[in-house]
């Protein structure tokens, strides 16, 4: 079941908000190499498939590809047309595509927060379920996992 959601969220990644048009703009965004490293291998599933994951290592890079959705959301869709438009013009065929991306990123990013808020809720409750031990759940033990979980709380 992680597996199918990381598949769609990968996906969804690279057709709608890691696209050629968007690409230039998206890279704008202020995260350090090791973050886009995370959200690279979140949205490979191929290589979770064939490794598999190790829990905290994937709440690691939800957290890292939340921080990229909420920083798309604030610096780059007010003015996403500005810097797709400013990388260059294109014509004919190019220029629709062009522009149904651009018109279509908002809602791209908001699902893409969507998809992650639901893979993390899933881990949670497996994470949850699996420390009947009397262990608190690992996710409640790393301090960068907070904010994903008082988002998930106020759900």
């Amino acid at each position: 079941m992680i597996l199918q959601m990381l598949e769609r969220l990968g996906e969804h990644y690279r057709a709608n908000i890691d696209t050629r048009f968007i690409r230039t703009a998206l890279l704008q965004v202020s995260l350090e190499k090791s973050q886009w490293d995370l959200i690279d291998s979140l949205t490979k599933a191929d290589q979770l498939r064939f490794q598999g994951y190790m829990l905290e290592n994937l709440y690691i890079q939800l957290a890292a590809a939340r921080k990229l959705a909420s920083l798309a959301r604030r610096d780059l869709v007010p003015n996403i047309r500005n810097r797709v438009a400013a990388v260059g013009s294109s014509t004919g065929p190019e220029r629709v595509l062009r522009d149904m991306a651009v018109n279509a990123f908002e809602s791209n990013v908001e699902i893409f927060s969507q998809m992650i808020d639901q893979i993390f809720a899933t881990l949670v409750k497996l994470d949850s379920a699996d420390r009947k031990n009397g262990r608190r759940p690992l996710c409640t033990q790393m301090p960068e996992l907070a904010d994903l979980l008082l988002t998930l709380q106020e759900q």
